[in-house]
């Protein structure tokens, strides 16, 4: 029991950290939705149909790390409000593609970085290499999280019962 100490406690501190960013990146989400109208999976979807130019939800989806159906969902309520078209391929018409419209580039242009400019001001002082360790640590613990992998139960002890008391 005694080992099990320092492994909790990292662990908490892992969760801490996170909580810290995923709590940093909500009130920022909640500030640009407030100033533009769109949330920030809307402004990403947006952002990669300007990179990417005339797209098919696969490849926004891969673009954005996003699923298909999320992407979809998205593309319905940027339509209905006339940031994006979507039109068929003209060599294959099961291919749909979508495009910004001119308020589609408009909204972009106007709307606040993604990341609060604090962080962005703090995090460009750094220098490249550190910035490449900080993104590809990152990186490495959006991998470690991957929901694909975690099994969706609750952990259980070694004696079948539930870590949740039950």
């Amino acid at each position: 029991m005694g080992s099990e100490q320092p492994k909790r406690k990292e662990f908490l501190d892992v969760l801490v950290a996170l909580r810290q960013i995923i709590r940093a990146t909500d009130l920022h989400s909640k500030h640009v939705m407030k100033v533009c109208g769109l949330t920030v999976p809307q402004l990403v979807v947006l952002l990669a149909i300007e990179e990417l130019g005339a797209v098919t939800v696969r490849e926004i989806s891969r673009h954005v790390s996003l699923s298909q159906a999320t992407v979809t969902t998205i593309l319905n309520r940027l339509e209905e409000r006339g940031f994006i078209v979507r039109t068929r391929n003209a060599s294959d018409k099961r291919v749909v593609n979508s495009s910004l419209t001119d308020k589609g580039r408009e909204v972009l242009i106007n709307t606040p970085p993604l990341m609060d400019g604090h962080f962005m001001l703090r995090y460009e002082m750094l220098d490249l290499d550190e910035r490449k360790q900080i993104l590809d640590s990152l990186q490495h613990v959006a991998r470690l999280m991957d929901a694909t992998e975690v099994d969706p139960r609750p952990p259980t002890r070694t004696d079948g019962s539930s870590s949740y008391g039950d």
